[in-house]
């Protein structure tokens, strides 16, 4: 046993104070707002809040972990983010009546070890600027990205599961994690190859190296796919793809519901964030072949983050598979409503600016979260809120819990 008596009996309260909220009649509620959600068929806009500023969410040492084992470390530290988040902004978060146990694995990515300066501009940055030092020059230079590579170590997942189990035992159910699951935005890591300004050179100066680094890339991906769909460590229990929640009739019915460890069986996510700032035929010639080899391997798809979708609606709802769409602050809603449908869900995140500024205009935030909603009424979208990339609330984690409930007023009078 690597931990003290102390470290037990922390591990232990918090498994108690997990389960009591876990237990609770809401979370069937909420799991089945989300399957309606996820079938087209909405009882009412659901709204997530998450990717937060952890290091400004300290209040009366709810965050601070006693554990020093950095796996155990990171158990505790699971644990009581989802306390915390249920005691100050649950929203439609779904506490699953069980603790995850994770596997000990290490995956090689895609085999290039980035390089880049990070610029704070003030001590303890949530979220800094980096600027990225060319890796990939030639053609050459493409072949330093490698196939995928999962390597999952047995014995130690067995040790710690035995070790949790003699914690948990009587306490918590105890479900081993499944495995992984796929981050398909080939983008993100490409300009961090090549560099943020380079990369947009490129598809003019050098379209061809571009496409052989997205053709590895998106092949470096598929070898991931085999190799875990061969090995059954494929996360097909994950209740959350990209920050949205993905319970469904068919994939995820109920917690530890799953269908198999098979890609097939499962969400994975994409993007390509850079393709704000590019015409509509550069997204479709540099994006669209390479997303939809990777999504026909996946049971459902997640796609877009940051960048515009509302202005491509017709070329994204092509990709295989695809169930959700992001509405970023930069996207317009109105158009985007207008084109979305009623087969796909309208994934739309507000800006966290709202909640960053030095005085927060509380009206604002109504508004603006009373205009999606009357939008998604207005053309019968299906429609989530995801209040995330928060970079501060300003040291004052009351803001969260002010918007959590502005949030949930607004989509309870749906």
């Amino acid at each position: 046993m690597t931990l003290s008596t102390n470290q037990i009996s922390t591990l232990q309260e918090l498994a108690r104070t997990y389960m009591e909220i876990a237990l609770l009649p809401v979370q069937e509620e909420k799991i089945n707002l989300w399957k309606a959600l996820n079938g087209f068929s909405m009882q009412r806009p659901m709204v997530v809040i998450d990717q937060l500023p952890w290091n400004e969410l300290q209040e009366e040492g709810e965050l601070n972990c006693v554990c020093t084992d950095p796996y155990w470390y990171n158990v505790e530290l699971e644990l009581r983010k989802t306390i915390y988040k249920w005691n100050h902004f649950p929203v439609d978060m779904v506490v699953e009546p069980f603790i995850t146990i994770p596997k000990v694995f290490s995956s090689s990515g895609y085999g290039i070890t980035i390089d880049s300066d990070k610029i704070e501009f003030s001590s303890g940055d949530t979220a800094p600027s980096r600027h990225f030092n060319r890796l990939i020059h030639t053609m050459d230079d493409v072949q330093a990205i490698k196939d995928m590579v999962v390597s999952i170590d047995e014995r130690a997942s067995l040790l710690y599961f035995q070790e949790a189990d003699s914690i948990f035992n009587g306490i918590a159910p105890l479900i081993p994690s499944h495995g992984i699951g796929f981050h398909l935005g080939i983008w993100d890591s490409l300009a961090q190859y090549i560099g943020m300004e380079d990369v947009y050179y490129e598809l003019y100066d050098n379209p061809d190296l571009i496409h052989a680094c997205l053709n590895r890339l998106t092949e470096s991906v598929l070898a991931g796919v085999r190799q875990v769909n061969r090995t059954g460590f494929f996360n097909d229990i994950a209740n959350t793809c990209h920050c949205s929640y993905i319970y469904n009739k068919d994939l995820l019915p109920g917690p530890n519901q799953g269908q198999g460890p098979h890609t097939k069986n499962g969400w994975a996510f994409g993007m390509a964030q850079l393709f704000t700032s590019v015409s509509r035929e550069t997204f479709e010639e540099f994006e669209m072949p390479y997303i939809m080899r990777m999504a026909r391997e996946f049971g459902n798809i997640y796609y877009g983050c940051c960048e515009r979708e509302d202005d491509k609606l017709e070329m994204v709802r092509k990709i295989p598979n695809i169930r959700k769409v992001s509405c970023s602050p930069w996207s317009d809603r109105q158009q985007f409503s207008e084109k979305i449908g009623d087969n796909l869900i309208m994934s739309n995140k507000p800006t966290p600016a709202f909640i960053a500024v030095e005085s927060v205009d509380w009206q604002e935030v109504r508004r603006d979260l009373e205009y999606t909603v009357k939008l998604a009424k207005k053309y019968h979208v299906n429609l989530e809120i995801i209040l995330k990339d928060i970079s501060t609330v300003r040291l004052n984690p009351d803001r969260l819990t002010q918007w959590a409930d502005i949030a949930m007023d607004v989509v309870n009078r749906y």
